[in-house]
């Protein structure tokens, strides 16, 4: 029976019972009003690790016209507690969301596919280690569902192609993680692009996209795999290798556990490291404050250590050290993305520089520097800057909210969201990029359009793609 028909059968059932008998059953105004189950977005978390709980729950649950009616893992026990932190999201909300008391049925699946056969759920956002985003998404929206999916949009160029296209040839309502657009909780990245773009530092000629870093380290021990992780499956479509912790995540499934950076984050085969971890956000602003987020650079040179350098290093994670890369586009513009600077971007301009963080984190992993006078959010070379206002008639960009808000806002109302796969892709490829250049150690030349090397680069076109084990294919 369909999700619609039950709920009407059911009050019509509770009613004709209540006048039967003469006596006045309490049906919930929810049930009719816009919080009806018929009425909601029914929502499923794909993932219930620390993102997940900490982050696309909570964004899930401040949005009155959805629910999280499915939760999904891997790791059975974090499926198994995914419910619970569900309704602790909900709760932390405050009255459970004008009239969602958490008190409806939350499945537990451990394989999303099946997750993906059920009609009842409409959307799905996508929490899961960077080696799965793309693959998860493409059968996401083969499925019919809506997706909010985390940063990176891929692991490789070619596969962020083939999601983007996905999501084109489907239609389906795409939203990247690229929280940093919203005015919840950080609006000054919008206000920083929006002077950017109206000219308020003169001519932009270079940008500094200060990252954090990863440090080297991790068990190579080889260990038993924990009978609630399906870890064949984890691995995906990347290689087979033998499981150890420090290779995946804590085996704590409580709170403090699920809550610990996971150690598959400093894994090659799993994630490039901050250049897309906190890259993709950085360069995503970059990019919107010069206006080139359906393109990318032309030119990516650089130069980065990594811990396997070391013909004495013992340790298992293997993703980049201390980096300085540089990339040019075609307006001339010209980017510096290092962990060696404060983590932000900084717009230069012929006229004066605007300078933005979230909160107060100015000081990156890799080179802590203390600053007894506190650090705001955004700067500029001349408070002038920062007072002007944008006329009407100048560029307005997106006023969004909250990034997960707005993606369900945009389900509801079946528009774009603030940061659309093709916008996601290109800042993820300029990402890509950087670190095919720190592995190749020399200048390459890109061209943004055909999404190709130029010049017959065989060794960097190689980078553009991986093999993937069939059975976890697209």
């Amino acid at each position: 029976m369909k999700r619609r028909n039950f709920i009407q059968s059911s009050v019509k059932a509770t009613l004709g019972t209540a006048i039967a008998v003469n006596f006045p059953t309490i049906v919930p105004a929810r049930v009719f009003g816009k919080y009806a189950p018929s009425n909601l977005i029914n929502v499923a978390s794909i993932g219930c690790g620390r993102i997940s709980t900490s982050h696309d729950m909570t964004g899930v649950a401040k949005y009155a016209g959805a629910r999280i009616m499915a939760v999904c893992d891997l790791d059975k026990d974090r499926a198994n507690a995914g419910p619970a932190a569900v309704r602790a999201n909900y709760k932390s909300q405050g009255a459970f969301n004008g009239g969602l008391k958490g008190d409806w049925d939350i499945k537990v699946y451990n394989d999303y596919k099946e997750l993906l056969l059920n009609k009842d759920i409409d959307a799905v956002h996508i929490s899961l280690p960077d080696h799965h985003h793309a693959i998860v998404g493409v059968h996401a929206v083969n499925a019919g569902k809506d997706v909010y999916l985390q940063k990176p949009a891929s692991l490789t160029i070619e596969e962020g192609r083939i999601l983007s296209d996905a999501v084109k040839r489907t239609g389906r309502i795409f939203q990247m993680g690229s929280q940093q657009r919203g005015s919840d909780p950080w609006p000054q990245f919008k206000k920083a692009c929006e002077l950017v773009r109206n000219g308020r530092i003169g001519k932009i000629t270079h940008i500094e996209v200060g990252l954090p870093g990863d440090p080297g380290g991790g068990s190579k021990i080889q260990m038993p795999v924990p009978a609630n992780l399906n870890f064949d499956a984890w691995l995906g479509a990347t290689p087979e290798t033998y499981y150890t912790e420090d290779r995946v995540h804590s085996l704590d499934s409580s709170l403090k556990g699920v809550a610990s950076r996971p150690g598959w984050l400093r894994c090659e085969q799993f994630g490039a490291g901050m250049i897309t971890g906190w890259g993709a956000h950085h360069i995503d602003i970059a990019h919107w404050g010069m206006d080139t987020e359906y393109t990318g650079p032309i030119e990516i040179w650089g130069h980065a250590n990594f811990p396997t350098d070391d013909p004495n290093y013992t340790g298992l994670w293997d993703v980049h050290g201390i980096f300085r890369t540089e990339a040019l586009y075609a307006n001339g513009v010209h980017m510096t993305v290092s962990n060696e600077l404060p983590n932000g971007v900084k717009f230069i301009g012929s006229e004066g520089w605007i300078w933005v963080t979230r909160g107060n984190y100015r000081v990156t992993e890799t080179d802590p520097v203390s600053d007894s006078n506190g650090v705001k959010p955004i700067d500029a070379s001349n408070p002038k800057i920062l007072q002007s206002v944008i006329g009407p008639n100048e560029v307005h960009l997106l006023e969004s909210g909250e990034q997960h808000v707005n993606w369900l806002e945009s389900v509801k109302t079946r528009t774009q969201p603030s940061t659309p796969i093709e916008v996601g892709h290109r800042s993820c490829s300029a990402c890509l990029l950087h670190h095919i250049a720190m592995k190749v150690k020399r200048k390459i030349y890109w061209d943004p359009e055909k999404e190709v090397f130029k010049n017959n680069d065989a060794e960097a076109t190689a980078m553009l793609s991986r093999p993937r084990r069939k059975q976890y294919d697209f």
